[in-house]
């Protein structure tokens, strides 16, 4: 069976250092654009590598710092359920007070770090590397945590083309066990529900704000966080679906049967499948021997009214040309009909999922705005 993915922004990491693009940074930015809208049929594996991770561990301490890594990253541990969960602080230095600003990635196993031949250990921390990071650290302490059962640094034998965690490279597509076991909402909101904890004990830590903000599927947990813990006091969400996942992939057909991609008989039976997938994600029966479906049945949950019962404020932004957050159009309508003033949205013309430009049906990779999107927010927040 197909598995229609959402998932998230990685693009180009040396855009400051280079004005034109090398090979490697293409690639970057190509998985960038695919990331959102990829078909995955996942499977199980028996095995998993084990991957070093360069981590001191004490009896005396429930999370560790460590050494910056890549330059970049000083990198946490902090347990949780019997779940030993990896996050990176993305500065060098704790010595100034800032709040924290929490980060939460979209979707699939892509570790913080990766290990290439040619380029050494880079920061891939679920797409931070497009902010502007110096800007952030004037503000905040921006955290990312680990995908579930993901390890903090994978090398290049370990990466799919798409930069995900595979323990068999001959099988780009199926992920590990232990991860695709841990991929659902409830998972990611207690994992970070968890970090947030530990964070809020640390003397570098300004407790008196707290902004969370996800991309994609991140913009789920993010959601769910700010629900749970009543210290947040901003959320953040970008290329946000506010009725889930599955309904996406219906709309897709409606869309390409109205421009005439696809008869409406092809969309008719589309349609119906994604009501039977989607219809199996119920199942536990199901759910046992595909463990991937979890996600599908988590994640699909509307998270409009979430929106709804949040008094903090929301700043919705996301690109016209991206499929996913196309009904965040309809969002302030809910808004004012329940005499909300607590949403400011940001509506980004001609911009796909991952804020680069389309141009004649194509994004192009060379005119990204993550760090305009990025800028804007940080500046909401501030106010």
């Amino acid at each position: 069976m197909r598995i229609p993915g959402v998932q998230l922004c990685i693009s180009c990491i040396f855009v400051e250092a280079q004005p034109r693009c090398t090979k490697f940074e293409a690639k970057l930015r190509f998985t960038a654009s695919k990331r959102s809208f990829e078909l995955h049929e996942l499977h199980y594996d028996d095995t998993m590598k084990q991957v070093l991770i360069f981590t001191l561990i004490t009896l005396c301490s429930p999370a560790l710092a460590q050494q910056p890594l890549a330059g970049r990253a000083l990198h946490f541990q902090t347990i949780h359920a019997r779940d030993t969960i990896d996050f990176i602080v993305a500065d060098t230095l704790l010595k100034e007070k800032k709040p924290i600003f929490l980060f939460c990635q979209g979707s699939l196993p892509m570790p913080l770090f990766a290990t290439f031949k040619d380029y050494g250990t880079i920061l891939l921390g679920g797409g931070i590397d497009n902010f502007d990071l110096e800007n952030i650290r004037k503000h905040y302490h921006l955290v990312v945590i680990s995908m579930p059962k993901t390890p903090l640094i994978a090398t290049e034998a370990q990466l799919n083309d798409n930069f995900y965690f595979v323990p068999d490279k001959s099988k780009p597509n199926t992920f590990a066990p232990a991860y695709l076991q841990a991929d659902y909402l409830d998972n990611y909101v207690q994992r970070g529900l968890a970090v947030l904890r530990y964070l809020r004990k640390q003397p570098w830590v300004d407790s008196r704000k707290l902004v969370v903000a996800g991309h994609s599927q991140g913009s789920k947990v993010a959601s769910k966080i700010a629900l749970k813990n009543k210290q947040v006091s901003h959320l953040g969400l970008f290329g946000a679906n506010p009725f889930g996942r599955v309904d996406q992939f219906v709309r897709q057909a409606q869309q390409q049967a109205r421009e005439g991609k696809i008869s409406w008989e092809q969309a008719d039976t589309e349609i119906e499948s994604q009501y039977a997938f989607f219809r199996s994600c119920q199942s536990e029966d199901s759910l046992r021997v595909y463990p991937e479906r979890r996600a599908w049945k988590t994640f699909s949950e509307p998270f409009l009214d979430d929106w709804l019962a949040l008094k903090i404020p929301i700043y919705l932004a996301y690109g016209t040309e991206d499929p996913v957050a196309s009904l965040c159009d309809l969002v302030p309508l809910f808004f004012i009909q329940e005499n909300k003033n607590n949403l400011t949205y940001k509506r980004y013309l001609r911009l796909e999922h991952n804020f680069f430009e389309v141009e004649q049906g194509k994004a192009n990779y060379d005119k990204a705005h993550w760090r305009e999107v990025m800028h804007s927010f940080i500046a909401w927040t501030a106010r």
